[in-house]
């Protein structure tokens, strides 16, 4: 595993301003090619950077902690500065919510130095203002089980493909250990906190996310995480942290006989 860290680059999070050629990919540009892929997304910090996520539930995406927290200040991004645009498309979207709430996995620092410790605490959830319907786009399960083989999948945005999401078909696992896994699918700048997919029956399934890249020997390979237990602690995070509604105070009217809410008084004896 030692040779697959040297040179390794977190942060594969992209500036907007890169753009780089890339057409040996397949872009989901038609709404038949999204069919099934409606749940990847692109996170947009602003107008500065972004990252891919995955919907894990309706109000729920799955992404990478570096994706989450801001660097200059260490703490998760405020509620609206992360845009999650589902199936985004040649500038459209099928759906589009703001951030409300994000819950990074707690021993991941911002400005760690890369480790495998790092990687594998680089997880995230984040929180959706409102739910997107299953009608327009079905969530991912988490992948439980063996891995039947070591084809896996890929689906994201990069630098060059920030447009639309390029889905590489079959990629491999290279190695699977102390918590990592190390793969060869195509990343880059833009990829960060998309979802390793892998087989289970006829669907896919979420194995991990994309933490980091490494070039060894001239060929590029990527970083994620064992994410078994992770993600039901940043939902148990993120039950705890969820904002409490705001209570709210109705007038009653005296004589008007009802409240704002429809009751209705009614006299004794039920006259």
């Amino acid at each position: 595993m030692t040779k697959y860290l040297m040179g390794l680059l977190l942060g594969l999070s992209v500036f907007a301003a890169a753009a780089h050629a890339q057409s040996d990919k397949r872009k989901l540009t038609d709404r038949d090619d999204l069919y099934g892929w409606e749940a990847i997304g692109r996170l947009d910090v602003g107008t500065v950077s972004f990252c891919t996520g995955t919907l894990i539930a309706q109000d729920m995406v799955l992404t990478a902690a570096h994706c989450a927290l801001d660097k200059e200040t260490g703490a998760p991004y405020l509620p609206g500065e992360v845009t999650f645009r589902a199936g985004l498309s040649n500038g459209t979207a099928l759906a589009e919510r703001q951030v409300v709430q994000i819950a990074a996995h707690p021993n991941y620092g911002a400005n760690d130095p890369l480790s495998p410790q790092s990687i594998r605490d680089d997880v995230a959830l984040m929180r959706l203002e409102t739910p997107i319907p299953y009608s327009v786009a079905d969530p991912f399960a988490l992948h439980s089980g063996r891995v039947s083989g070591t084809e896996i999948s890929i689906a994201s945005y990069g630098r060059g493909r920030a447009e639309a999401i390029t889905r590489e078909r079959s990629c491999r696992i290279l190695n699977r250990r102390q918590g990592l896994i190390v793969f060869d699918c195509d990343i880059t700048f833009g990829s960060s906190g998309s979802a390793i997919l892998a087989k289970k029956g006829s669907r896919w399934q979420i194995l991990s996310v994309v933490s980091a890249v490494s070039v060894t020997n001239g060929k590029k390979v990527g970083f994620g995480m064992e994410l078994a237990g992770v993600v039901s602690d940043l939902k148990a995070i993120m039950r705890r942290d969820a904002p409490q509604p705001k209570a709210t105070i109705r007038r009653l009217q005296v004589g008007s006989g009802k409240s704002s809410s429809g009751a209705k008084f009614i006299s004794s004896g039920g006259g």
